[in-house]
């Protein structure tokens, strides 16, 4: 998480979407960078405002504007599939490794999930709202947002990229995956 305080503006940190290059670029020049430990660098928006907000931000002072960047749900996923099934995680719980990518997904819809498909939810992070949502792999509009408020050029360095992999999801696991995580394909869908 990043707090810009003269441009009134948090960067909040979901997982898996490529915030830790912003957070290479962004963090010399923020007023406030928490990059860990990974429970406050990924707060969420319920959390930031209950707990954080008040500690960033003054009375008196407009409050500071939330912005986030959302990864389409299946490619989110297969993210995290990725990142686990590195060689680090072999034998651990969390491991992925030796596990399909729709046995995978058929976890995380399970109730209760194994270890490894427990990845939280982007809809859930996103709970409460942000006033700025942008997509994953639009970095031109963020960095002109960026750039525009917080008045930087910004370069951005590929990092922490999870390691290759087959990511075959079924028509019905996908079907599966739309159908009871609405509110994930919701948010995704009307970004503008």
């Amino acid at each position: 998480m990043l707090i810009f305080w003269k441009a009134r503006l948090a960067i909040l940190a979901v997982p898996k979407t490529g915030t830790t290059a912003l957070e290479l670029a962004l963090a010399p020049h923020a007023d406030a960078a928490i990059l860990n430990p990974p429970g406050l660098k990924h707060c969420t928006v319920k959390k930031y405002r209950r707990e954080l907000a008040g500690f960033f931000e003054q009375k008196g002072k407009r409050p500071l504007e939330l912005l986030a960047v959302m990864r389409e749900p299946v490619s989110w996923l297969g993210s995290w599939y990725r990142y686990r099934s590195r060689p680090g995680l072999s034998g651990q719980p969390n491991s992925t490794a030796g596990i399909s990518f729709d046995s995978f997904v058929a976890s995380y819809l399970a109730d209760p999930q194994p270890p490894f498909a427990r990845v939280g939810s982007q809809a859930q992070f996103l709970d409460g709202g942000v006033d700025h949502l942008f997509r994953h792999g639009d970095t031109d509009g963020l960095l002109r947002f960026l750039e525009g408020r917080i008045g930087m050029k910004i370069d951005l360095e590929k990092t922490n990229v999870s390691p290759g992999g087959d990511l075959d999801l079924s028509d019905e696991m996908h079907s599966r995956l739309k159908s009871e995580r609405v509110k994930d394909f919701d948010i995704w869908d009307g970004i503008g």
